[in-house]
């Protein structure tokens, strides 16, 4: 292994959240870290649903990621290589291997700590709002659980940066795609109508989704209003981006685009273009507000996404289907004339 002149800690960071968008919400703190890590890098342990190595894997501070296979998703119908005890001790061993000085565990989880204390690393941080987790740490202070109305990931994350000094306050995050892709993107969508809303139409879970003929029967709207659409996902988007766009008038085709071919950066890129976002609670609603753009995430009852106070707007009812076409309309408008004004 080789070896370094830099006296500070080797550094490893896990991450115990499998969403896109969490991933999103730690890069700025990832860095921080990697600020003062040997070299200026850690290496990231995450499972592979957040798309890590694509996201932040080329980073000049990313030494390495890792993919901890603790818990694929339930469309993946196999038990993970890091799932139950034999998997946490592989995991730990393959820290072992890594010979960090320490490890930053994102997570409040007993499990996380006992990998970590199985591991042997020497400075083992977390955030301790368990007392079983507490038992495999040795670096305080620790946190306390949050007890709020948003969703917890950000603001647990961010009282434990606080509390270990690694930044003074909150950090809103921020992405900056590849330039390239940018230019790629901007070409591509050069013809494309302006305001241009870009509809993150993908979910991991189906009860997430706010439905086919209402992403449809808005892009309607917003095409009669002399605006253009981009339905954005991925591969396992497909299917449904020719769904929505089989219900398009043909007269309204000219201002609907699909983008479901591009990486996640690209994809990024994409929104980057785009004026507005408008999705379901997923990941790239969430990437849409960190390359600043005013995202408005359908998220029915479930605890708001409250990371970014400035793009990140949550549509909430005691329903996701509650949430009519028009009520989402008359926000759009609202952020466009005031984007106008």
């Amino acid at each position: 292994m080789p070896t370094s002149n830099d006296s500070r800690p080797r550094t490893v960071v896990l991450l115990q959240y499998a969403g896109i968008g969490d991933l999103v919400w730690h890069i700025p703190y990832f860095k921080l870290i990697a600020d003062q890590s040997q070299d200026g890098r850690v290496t990231v342990v995450a499972q592979p649903s957040t798309l890590t190595r694509a996201f932040i894997g080329k980073e000049p501070w990313v030494a390495e990621v890792i993919d901890h296979d603790h818990r694929p998703r339930r469309g993946e119908k196999r038990r993970g290589k890091h799932a139950g005890f034999a998997g946490m001790w592989r995991m730990a061993q393959q820290l072992k291997a890594g010979r960090f000085d320490r490890i930053v565990l994102f997570s409040g989880r007993p499990s996380r700590g006992l990998v970590a204390w199985l591991s042997g690393i020497r400075i083992r941080q977390g955030f301790g709002y368990r007392f079983l987790q507490r038992m495999f740490l040795n670096s305080g202070p620790f946190i306390e659980a949050y007890q709020g109305p948003s969703l917890a990931v950000y603001p647990e994350a961010s009282a434990f940066m606080v509390a270990h000094g690694y930044c003074p306050e909150p950090i809103v995050p921020h992405l900056h795609p590849p330039t390239e892709l940018l230019a790629q993107m901007q070409t591509r969508l050069a013809n494309m109508p302006h305001p241009l809303y870009a509809f993150a139409i993908g979910t991991s879970e189906t009860h997430k989704q706010w439905g086919v003929q209402n992403y449809a029967d808005l892009a309607c709207a917003l095409i009669a209003e002399g605006a253009g659409v981009m339905l954005l996902g991925g591969p396992g988007e497909v299917a449904l981006a020719r769904e929505i766009e089989a219900l398009i008038p043909d007269k309204a085709r000219h201002a609907l685009t699909l983008v479901t071919d591009a990486p996640v950066l690209g994809s990024a890129a994409a929104l980057q273009v785009a004026d507005f976002c408008v999705g379901n609670d997923t990941g790239m609603v969430n990437v849409a507000a960190a390359v600043g753009r005013p995202s408005f995430v359908i998220i029915g009852s479930r605890p708001t996404l409250d990371q970014d106070p400035q793009n990140m707007r949550n549509v909430t009812a005691a329903r996701l289907s509650d949430i009519t076409v028009e009520r989402v309309l008359d926000l759009l408008r609202e952020a466009r004339h005031g984007a106008n004004a």
